[in-house]
């Protein structure tokens, strides 16, 4: 609990600004209205396959097979995995870093062969961001950037780094919404003022918020109230103390990327794979459903996803 303490007060002396709930504005755009949940006639639209690559750690950087999966269930078969630079615990600039005879990612992106580049970074935004859609936008003037605000590593913002008390994956089980907050809070502020700035140097849109931190909050929101099908206990979604995602969550932010780089609805798309083969009788069409609508509900409410 001590930690815990810290990580909430560490949270407080980051939050500048409102009491709106994170990630959301005064005024989100509404989700669609027809009874369709497909119907994506307020967003624009991508129907062609991308060439997506991606650089990120153990916290995203298996997505780009499930990204692939639900592009071909979509009916998108000419989506490419452009490639993929995985750094255990990294931020975006230590994938910048990366020797250029061995970066995979500037060279892709040097030779246009690049059309959607996906980032994220534990500890908040770093200039390796600036870099890359900077290299990328010089190559590609269609390029987009997609940066994962992702749930946060034992719920705390800014990490811990140093000593910590004693703790374990039961230790999610404790959260409460309200004390979620405040962490994510200041984290989404420092995301989301990084990426306007960008966006204004660059002189228009380039890089995009993947709000998987607000969906993962909804979904936790419904275990708490015990309306979440097939998961009763926050820690259900974590495989360790420090936040690694179990199945359920990984599969949640495939499906918020999804939303993200094709501007549609995961809503009515088939049992990814990875979930069918874990054979939990609990985790059905019904939870399935579930992390659909819940991905759906936070891109579309988030003013920075392009959707």
């Amino acid at each position: 609990m001590l930690e815990m303490k810290s990580c909430l007060l560490a949270g407080i002396s980051l939050l500048a600004a409102s009491l709106s709930l994170p990630g959301q504005t005064n005024n989100p755009a509404p989700l669609p209205t027809d009874s369709n949940p497909n119907d994506n006639m307020r967003t624009n639209l991508i129907t062609n396959g991308q060439r997506v690559f991606t650089c990120g750690h153990s916290f995203h950087s298996w997505v780009p097979p499930l990204l692939k999966e639900l592009a071909n269930a979509a009916g998108i078969t000419n989506h490419v995995v452009a490639g993929v630079s995985s750094i255990g615990g990294s931020s975006a600039l230590a994938h910048w870093k990366v020797a250029d005879d061995k970066n995979r990612a500037k060279a892709a992106l040097t030779a246009g062969k690049v059309d959607v580049l996906t980032l994220s970074c534990f500890s908040g935004p770093d200039e390796g961001i600036r870099n890359f859609a900077k290299l990328a936008v010089e190559h590609n003037p269609n390029v987009r950037v997609t940066l994962q605000e992702l749930w946060l590593p034992e719920d705390c913002f800014p990490f811990i780094t140093g000593p910590r008390a004693p703790h374990t994956v039961n230790d999610f089980n404790g959260a409460t919404l309200a004390g979620l907050e405040i962490p994510h809070a200041a984290y989404f502020k420092a995301m989301e003022d990084y990426v306007r700035a960008l966006n204004a140097e660059l002189g228009k849109p380039v890089v995009f918020i993947v709000p998987d931190a607000q969906a993962t909050l909804a979904l936790r929101e419904r275990i708490i109230a015990g309306t979440a099908p097939g998961l009763k206990k926050q820690s259900e979604l974590f495989a360790d103390s420090w936040g690694h995602p179990t199945v359920p969550l990984k599969v949640l932010s495939a499906y918020c990327h999804f939303a993200v780089i094709y501007r549609r609805s995961p809503v009515g798309l088939p049992m990814p794979r990875i979930l069918m083969d874990v054979k939990n009788p609990q985790w059905d069409d019904k939870l399935n459903r579930l992390l659909q609508e819940l991905a759906w509900e936070a891109v579309t409410h988030h003013p920075l996803s392009g959707v």
